[in-house]
């Protein structure tokens, strides 16, 4: 019974997979979410009420109110809510060029003079021209030959803003940001996440892409312009599934 049950599943299970492969081909590969573990990176953000009480006017013989931020506090991102300036500056190039190269020869040769006295009685059985001393003879030769070279270059210089979702045991803090800028009929979005040390915030509260652990940037767009650009659906389906 266990074979039917799990030939069921996997049919149930193959169009989700086809699903998901088809999505991939027509909207483009989606980035994997912030690990750290995965599940501290929630999509939807926290919203605290209240973080700590309203300010209240000032008690009598008193300059200062409680619950007022003090002049020399420290006022760097450190709490949920808490917003951070990402600074991205990616100038990378990369330049890797591979060449392989084999080549094999074999031969195998093995005869049977004799056979327990059935070596002249084999000649009798197999076609004209067998000889017992030569019943066997193979030879193969294999070469391959391989090369292939990546040149890539990408450039990206922007600033974003970016929200403190949640807080890890150790103090890292859990970094989210999208900022969408809409011009026309074209919507260029970007978005960062990743995980970020207290100690590596700058007195300005800005931090580099590069300190950011799990980092996941996105930039890109919709709209009129990217629809033209992009391969059409039923193009990215055949080189998709094509075995060709």
């Amino acid at each position: 019974m266990r074979r039917p049950v799990l030939i069921a599943a996997a049919l149930l299970l193959a169009p989700l997979a086809a699903c998901s492969t088809v999505k991939e081909a027509v909207k483009g590969p989606d980035l994997a979410p912030v690990g750290y573990p995965a599940q501290l990176a929630p999509i939807q953000q926290q919203f605290v009420s209240a973080r700590e009480p309203a300010p209240q006017p000032a008690s009598a013989n008193s300059l200062w109110r409680v619950g007022a931020r003090a002049f020399f506090n420290d006022q760097r991102a450190s709490r949920v809510g808490d917003i951070l300036t990402v600074l991205i500056d990616i100038d990378d190039s990369a330049n890797t060029k591979n060449q392989t190269a084999s080549s094999r020869t074999s031969g195998t040769k093995a005869g049977v003079p004799h056979l327990l006295g059935l070596e002249s009685s084999l000649g009798k059985i197999l076609p004209g021209g067998f000889s017992a001393a030569n019943a066997l003879e193979t030879n193969s030769t294999t070469n391959n030959a391989g090369a292939g070279s990546v040149q890539r270059s990408e450039k990206i210089s922007l600033t974003i803003a970016a929200v403190v979702s949640s807080v890890l045991p150790n103090g890292n803090m859990v970094i989210q940001g999208t900022q969408e800028v809409r011009t026309n009929a074209e919507v260029r979005q970007l978005t960062v996440a990743g995980i970020v040390r207290p100690e590596d915030i700058s007195s300005a509260n800005t931090i580099k892409h590069t300190q950011i652990a799990e980092a996941r940037i996105s930039y890109g767009g919709r709209g009129d312009i990217s629809r033209v650009q992009k391969t059409p659906a039923g193009q990215s389906l055949i080189e998709k599934f094509s075995p060709f």
